[in-house]
Order: C-alpha cells, then sequence, then structure tokens
C-alpha cells in the first residue's frame, strides 16, 4: 500500500507519480498513440477518452456571452443588459503590452511549445516534489482557454461549473486531447484572441476589453505597459490581485509581470523599473448593467423588451432556448420606444402624482395602424429599493409580462366598445332610451355566447347620481357616461357580440384568463391593463382597424445577423363606419363631457374618462389619428384603497375622478408626444341624434365647476348582494334586444 500522510492526502512524492502520470498521458497522446490504451492503465473513466475524433464547434467560436444593447427607435442608447460583462473584440484591437503580458505570466514559451509544454510539466513536477505539495500548475495558454470555454458553457450553474473544473484524470485527458485539436485548427493568434476574450478579470469584468473599461475607462487597444500588466496579473486569482480592494498585493502582482516581461525580454529591465515605480492610476468605471439604468424613466419599457425576448416562440420554441439567446447577449434591439413620447410619459406620470403617494400612476402610448409601443412611464421609479418607492411592478401589463395578477377594471371607458358592438348590429347612433336613477333587467334576457342565460334574477345597475334620469342617445350617453343607458343598450347588441368586440380589440384580462360573459361587462367590472386599453382605442383611431402592440422593431445577435422579430398583427375589428362614429361621438366627452379637463385644443381628439366601485381605479383613455393613450391611477400595493379625501402630488381631492387626474396627465402626455406641425384628423362623419329628455331635477346638486365624470362607472351598478364579491366568470349574458323609446335598425 503507498503510504500516505496523516491527513490522508498523498504524499509530495506520489502527488508528483499522479502529475507524472498524466504528463506521460499527454506525451503519448502527442505521439499519437491511440487514446483507448490508456484505459488499460485504468487511467480513464467511462466516456474521457470517446468522441474525440472531432473539435467541437464551441471550442473554435465560444459562445461568449456579451453586452446586449437595447436602442430607442432612432438609435439612441437606453440601457446595456447582460449575464456577463463583456465585448468581444479582435487581437489587433488589443494593446500589444497586453498581449505580450498574458503570455509572460501564464505561459511565456506559448509560441514554441504546442498545446502541451513537456519542459513546463517536468519543471512543475520538479517544484511540487520538492514543495510537498501543488505549488505550480503547468497548464498552457491554450489548456487555460479549453477550460474556460466549458465554464463560459456552465454558466451560472453550479452543478455544471463545478464539472467543467473538477480536478480528475478524466478531465484533464479531455482538455488536453482538445487542447491539441485547438491548436491544429485555430492557431496561436486566434487561441490568443480567444483566450484574452474570455478570461474572468474579477469586478464583473469577462473579457480584456471590459476589464480595461472597468479599471481604466478605456479601450484594451490604449491600455499602457504599467495598466496590462495588472490586468495580465489580476487572471490568477480575480479577489486576491483586485487592484480596488487591495492595491499593496496588486502593485506586488503587477511588477511581478513587469519582471516576468523584461526577464522573456518582451520589455528592457530599464522600462520594466520605471513601470514598477509608477503607482496603480485606477480610472474606475462602474458598469451599468439592467434596465434600472435606462435612461429617461424607461425602466418598466425594457424590462417589457426583456420579458417579450423571453416569452415569445420567434426568439426560441422553448423557454430554454429563449433563456439562453438572452443571457448569451451580444444582441443589438432595436424598439419603438420614441424617445419623445417616452420623455412626454415620463413627465406625465410624474407631474401630477408623487413617488411617494399612496397611489400610483401609469402612462402607455400606443401608435395606430402599426400598434408600435411608444413609451411606458410610471409615477414609481424602476428599481428595487422600496425604500426610494422603487418597484419591478410594470402597471401598464398583464401578470405574464410583469404587471399586476389581474390588471384594473377599467369602469366606463369599456362604453365606446359596446357602442361599437351596437353599431356593427346596426342600432343607430341616434338609439335612445328613458331611464330613472337605477334600472332592473332580467339576468336571461342576457346571453352567454354559448346561448345560455347569464344567470338569474335581475341585474340592478345604477348611475352614480339620484338625479340622473331622463333620456339620452348613444352621444350623450357616452359624454354623461350613463350607466343605465348602457345597461339597455348591451341588452339590445347582446353580451355575446359585446365580448367579442372587445376580443376583437384586443381587450384582455391581465392574468390571462378569457374574458368574463357578465352583464357588468359594459360598465367595466372585468379588469384589463392600459397597454390593452390603449391599443383598443387605438383601432378607433385607426378607423375600424386593430393592431397588436409591438415593442421591438430589430434584433441582430453578436455576428450582426438579423433575427425574425414577431410583427403586429391587424385585423378589421369594426367597419370605418363604426370606427368613424365613434370617433365622433368620443369627440363630445372632451369638448363638453366628463373629460373636458383632458381636451386638445389644437387638433382632433376623442376619449373616454372611467372611475369604478369605490373611486379605486381612475382612468382617461383617449387619442388622436396619430395617438393612442391609456391613463391609469389607483393603488398598486395590497388591499385597493378608495380615493376619497386624499392628496395626490400634493393636490388635496375629495374624490379622484377620470377627468380631474388622469385627463389632465393624460393632457401632458399628449402634448409632450405629439408634433405641433402633423394635425391629422378624423374621417368627418353625420351621427344621428335621437330625442333627449332630462329631468329638470338632473342637473340640481351637480357641481359643473368639477369634471364631469361622477364616478359612474360603478361595474356592478347596484350590486344584488350587497357585500358579497361574485366573480365574474360565474355570471354572463347574451344578445336579448331590450326595449328602447326610439332608433334602431340600420341607419344611413
Amino acid at each position: 500500500m503507498p503510504k500516505k500522510r496523516s491527513g490522508g492526502g498523498l504524499t509530495g512524492t506520489q502527488q508528483a507519480a499522479k502529475f507524472l502520470g498524466v504528463s506521460v498521458l499527454s506525451g503519448a497522446v502527442l505521439a499519437g498513440i491511440a487514446l483507448p490504451a490508456v484505459g488499460a492503465l485504468g487511467l480513464a473513466a467511462k466516456g474521457t477518452v470517446e468522441g474525440f475524433d472531432e473539435i467541437p464547434a464551441n471550442l473554435k467560436t465560444p459562445p461568449l456571452s456579451q453586452r446586449t444593447t437595447i436602442l430607442d427607435s432612432e438609435g439612441g442608447q437606453i440601457a446595456t443588459v447582460y449575464s456577463r460583462d463583456r465585448t468581444v473584440v479582435p487581437l489587433k484591437d488589443i494593446s500589444p503590452y497586453m498581449q505580450q503580458a498574458i503570455i509572460a505570466i501564464e505561459d511565456a514559451r506559448f509560441y514554441e511549445h504546442g498545446a502541451i509544454d513537456l519542459k513546463g510539466v517536468l519543471r512543475a513536477l520538479n517544484k511540487n516534489a520538492q514543495s510537498g505539495g501543488v505549488s505550480e500548475g503547468a497548464s498552457t495558454l491554450t489548456q487555460q482557454y479549453v477550460k474556460n470555454v466549458f465554464v463560459e458553457e456552465a454558466g451560472d450553474d453550479p452543478d455544471k461549473v463545478a464539472e467543467a473544473t473538477q480536478q480528475t484524470i478524466g478531465r484533464k485527458v479531455r482538455e488536453l486531447k482538445y487542447a491539441i485539436q485547438v491548436e491544429e485548427e485555430l492557431g496561436k493568434k486566434k487561441i490568443l484572441e480567444n483566450y484574452l476574450n474570455i478570461t474572468f478579470f474579477g469586478q464583473q469584468a469577462y473579457g480584456v476589453e471590459a476589464a480595461s473599461h472597468r479599471y481604466f475607462s478605456k479601450s484594451a487597444k490604449d491600455l499602457e505597459l504599467e495598466e496590462a500588466a495588472l490586468l495580465a496579473g489580476i487572471v490568477q486569482s480575480p479577489s486576491r490581485y483586485d487592484p480596488v480592494n487591495d492595491t499593496e498585493e496588486a502593485t506586488k502582482r503587477r511588477n511581478m509581470v513587469l519582471q516576468r516581461m523584461a526577464d522573456v525580454r518582451d520589455i528592457s529591465q530599464e522600462e520594466a523599473e520605471k513601470a514598477k515605480a509608477r503607482p496603480i492610476d485606477l480610472k474606475i468605471s462602474k458598469p451599468k448593467n439592467g434596465c434600472i439604468t435606462a435612461v429617461k424613466g424607461s425602466g418598466f419599457f425594457c424590462d417589457y423588451v426583456r420579458k417579450t425576448i423571453l416569452t415569445d416562440p420567434a426568439f426560441g420554441k422553448t423557454e430554454e432556448e429563449r433563456s439562453k439567446l438572452w443571457n448569451l447577449g451580444g444582441l443589438t434591439i432595436r424598439t419603438t420606444m420614441s424617445p419623445r413620447a417616452q420623455a412626454a410619459a415620463d413627465e406625465a406620470a410624474t407631474a401630477k402624482v408623487y413617488k411617494t403617494d399612496g397611489v400610483a400612476a401609469s402612462v402607455v402610448q400606443v401608435q395606430p395602424g402599426t400598434g408600435k409601443i411608444l413609451s411606458m412611464g410610471q409615477s414609481r421609479p424602476y428599481g428595487l429599493d422600496q425604500k426610494q418607492h422603487e418597484t419591478v411592478l410594470n402597471l401598464a401589463v398583464d401578470s405574464r409580462m410583469g404587471g399586476t395578477t389581474y390588471g384594473f377594471q377599467v369602469g366606463s371607458t369599456f362604453k365606446p366598445i359596446t357602442a361599437a358592438a351596437a353599431l356593427e348590429k346596426g342600432i343607430s347612433p341616434a338609439q335612445s332610451f328613458t331611464t330613472g336613477y337605477k334600472v332592473s333587467l332580467p339576468m336571461d334576457s342576457f346571453k352567454t355566447c354559448s346561448g345560455a342565460p347569464a344567470g338569474g334574477g335581475t341585474w340592478d345597475p345604477s348611475n352614480e347620481m339620484e338625479s340622473e334620469t331622463g333620456t339620452w342617445d348613444m352621444t350623450s350617453a357616452l359624454g354623461k357616461s350613463i350607466n343605465t343607458y348602457f345597461a339597455h343598450l348591451e341588452q339590445m347588441a347582446g353580451l355575446c357580440e359585446t365580448v367579442e368586440m372587445a376580443k376583437k380589440m384586443g381587450y384582455a384580462r391581465g392574468d390571462g384568463k378569457p374574458v368574463g360573459e357578465n352583464p357588468a361587462i359594459t360598465l367595466g367590472s372585468e379588469e384589463s391593463t392600459p397597454l390593452a386599453m390603449a391599443a383598443a382605442y387605438a383601432a378607433f383611431a385607426n378607423r375600424g382597424t386593430y393592431c397588436t402592440p409591438v415593442a421591438i422593431e430589430s434584433v441582430t445577435d453578436a455576428n450582426g445577423k438579423r433575427i425574425k422579430v414577431p410583427g403586429s398583427q391587424c385585423s378589421q375589428a369594426m367597419s370605418e363606419q363604426t370606427a368613424d362614429t365613434v370617433n365622433q361621438m368620443l369627440k363630445g366627452v372632451v369638448e363638453d363631457g366628463t373629460g373636458t379637463k383632458a381636451g386638445l385644443a389644437d387638433r382632433d381628439n376623442a376619449g373616454k374618462t372611467g372611475t369604478t366601485n369605490d373611486r379605486k381605479d381612475a382612468w382617461f383613455v383617449g387619442y388622436t389619428p396619430n395617438l393612442s393613450t391609456a391613463v391609469w391611477v389607483g393603488d398598486d400595493v395590497g388591499e385597493k384603497q378608495s380615493m376619497y379625501n386624499i392628496t395626490i402630488g400634493g393636490t388635496p381631492y375629495d374624490k379622484v375622478c377620470g377627468g380631474c387626474l388622469p385627463g389632465p396627465i393624460w393632457k401632458i402626455a399628449m402634448t409632450g408626444a405629439l408634433d405641433a406641425s402633423e394635425t391629422p384628423s378624423f374621417n368627418p362623419i353625420s351621427v344621428p341624434r335621437g330625442k333627449e329628455k332630462e329631468d329638470k331635477e338632473q342637473d340640481k346638486g351637480r357641481d359643473r365647476g368639477r369634471d364631469r365624470d361622477r364616478g359612474d362607472d360603478k361595474p356592478g351598478g347596484n350590486e344584488p348582494f350587497p357585500g358579497i364579491s361574485i366573480p365574474p366568470d360565474l355570471i354572463g349574458g347574451g344578445a336579448n334586444r331590450g326595449q328602447g323609446d326610439n332608433g334602431g335598425g340600420n341607419w344611413p
């Protein structure tokens, strides 16, 4: 039995013998002896010597993770993101001093030996035997490169990293074999280039270019002698020789490299001494990584782009493929974000709602006709520091893309969708209904798309104020946001038709579940998102054609190869006449209806206010022919609070309404985003009007100095079971026509 030291490990002689065994094996490989013969010596585990006939492609051109650059629509940088901070550069763009320094300290005979340096092996063997331990290794630069490739491929998986670095003869055999093939196929210059680009230099810097910027704020091609020596010295132990945290140790190591360069005659002794005498002069550049560094409050847009890459099958059939693409990086992603629109959205979101407020604001803008998302702004900054009121919750999008679990009830901003469904069915805008403050409608008069009754009993929606009784047509009911009118209109148009119109316009729940077939949907009971609402209203602006929202225009990989990106899918959701009619009716909302505080004086614009039960959510969604913007304000944390007697953005509100807070925010966003020289108009159309008769009592108690949106948008009206919340998917609706005073049928 061989002797062991008291600690149970091998003696120095035995370690040397083990090392020699590998060295002999290396010599055998070099001599062309067949590797399977090694198995007879018991040195090769299963799988360590098989399958080496061809060099893996990843060793020729390793898939090095690099920075991904995200750009706005004009080519300006939004942010850089990476799993590893690296920029790959050719050898010609790396200082000759750097090339000489790394070779001198890591493998001085690099250009003289093959993949394996037998002279170095013997030298290490001798030193290790004398020291009684392993004080010196004998891996060549090529062998180190091969190991680094496998470590790089392991990524952040601890098991794979351990496998790539395990100190076993099997791994060493594989490393040696691949090193020989790499030398034969790549050559010394390419190996050196690859090595300098793959190696870790500490401080999150991978590759010499990133390291040069990290420590000296300059490119690798501009490194001076002493700077190159410092970086070359770090490689052996990035933590021990970190110049940021231990200048003294880093200086000793740098000077060792300089002396080695003089010993191998890359520089003169005089040059070495002068460089040694210079103190380390760092010019640290902190790496800016991730969407947290995004410009102009665009962190949420940046994160939406990241989520798109990770979830869209266009970027990989499986989640693993998409994740690998993102982590590998090196991408240049040109987005749809307009720097002008983003600046306006950020200003609007933060102008009237502070980050310290108990509620938050979300602003999102979509271009009609293209589906391009132009901006995403929030009152709370993007980030992880809750003490600074930061958040990574994107209030504009659904849960799959980083938003809230369900989205938000949309209140009366849904009513134009019901109007569109009615118009498509041939119901005239002149259709009038005379109602009291509250109506009671049989649930079985609403049919689901399967033809089943929505439920039993009655649905009893009401208006905001008891004084709101009278006769309204579609135009006035939209302008004054009359709940009872839209309950009747949905009954006449059909619940199924209303739900189907919503789907055609991209209306979707934030939790990804199917839109519930619930009569209260016409009052905004089904949760959705600001992005979905902005895209839906863009269909009105685009004369009935809905385009799915997109955030990415183009993607190229590290080699400049284009990756196909998903484009917007456009489809006709309604006729042009229907859209033109809705546009004219919603112009009235901003001219003399509930949204007067949001109206733009210099161009055609239209929109709708919305407020939900107990004023927990307030909305304004509006548009011009060339821009659609949705604004939401509400509680984004925990149990949603009602917005009564509340101070927001330094302004006290008795009650928050869609026109008095989201409306002015919308106006700021639209004004800043739009070019004053471009003022397209809606297609003019004559909208038939019906009989109107409002009770005199209706105007009593109404403060006309306030916004006209009265919080009228109770999704459930007077609920049949007070205090009990009925999930929308438990009840539905149908297509039975209700009774109106006049109108209906086809209209010119």
